[in-house]
């Protein structure tokens, strides 16, 4: 089931596209103001974000640059009020991939959904993305933005694991049967040692910590 995050700061229009929504099969979720959809994009990891342009606070054009500027490449379609081509020119240069002009008819906005996701479905398996972090499994290049970073086999593995599953707690033994195998019988500190060497190569440019320690439990890759 495809989750949809609706950020509209009028409450009717959020609860009739949340009820249509939900009746055609998606997952919805509401947020009322930029900010607050701002950090529900980040931390619910939506399929799919529609945007109401005129939002109290922070605009949904800046939560849109926010969001790019971050990394995130969820489709999102902007809901405006604007018709002029200039502000179409202005949508789209923050980073939307669409807009649909108020009033609209929910059939067409539906159409677009279906467009967008299936296109995002479509995209390359093997870049798997996470914010500004990047790796790609036919080359095993992974990159910090625009910073590529020299990785040993087994710091690859270990990274590949962590950014194949986002926002898990994956716990120790979950990480030592994937990353080094059943019949693993080493150090005891092996998932530490190989964390640390990935977090300083993550950070060398002092860039924001990703993987996370869950203690006594194991490590996540979030904000």
């Amino acid at each position: 089931m495809n989750k949809i995050l609706v950020i509209e700061d009028e409450q009717k229009l959020a609860k009739f596209l949340e009820l249509e929504l939900q009746y055609e099969g998606y997952e919805v979720i509401v947020a009322n103001d930029g900010m607050t959809g701002l950090t529900m994009a980040r931390e619910s990891n939506p399929d799919l974000i529609l945007l109401d342009w005129m939002l109290p606070a922070v605009s949904g054009l800046e939560v849109c640059r926010r969001l790019r500027t971050s990394g995130s490449k969820t489709p999102i379609i902007l809901l405006t009020a604007k018709d002029e081509i200039s502000d179409r020119v202005a949508g789209l240069d923050a980073g939307a991939d669409d807009y649909i002009v108020k009033p609209f008819s929910i059939e067409e906005l539906l159409a677009r959904f279906r467009a967008h996701l299936r296109r995002s479905n479509e995209e390359d398996p093997d870049q798997l993305q996470f914010l500004d972090l990047t790796l790609n499994r036919r080359t095993r290049e992974v990159k910090r933005g625009e910073r590529s970073i020299e990785l040993t086999a087994t710091e690859y593995d270990l990274m590949e694991y962590l950014i194949s599953h986002p926002r898990q707690v994956l716990t120790r033994d979950q990480i030592l049967e994937k990353v080094w195998g059943y019949d693993f019988g080493g150090d005891s500190n092996i998932i530490e040692v190989y964390v640390r060497y990935l977090r300083l190569k993550l950070e060398s440019n002092k860039e924001k910590r990703i993987i996370q320690t869950v203690r006594g439990v194991g490590y996540v890759l979030k904000e």
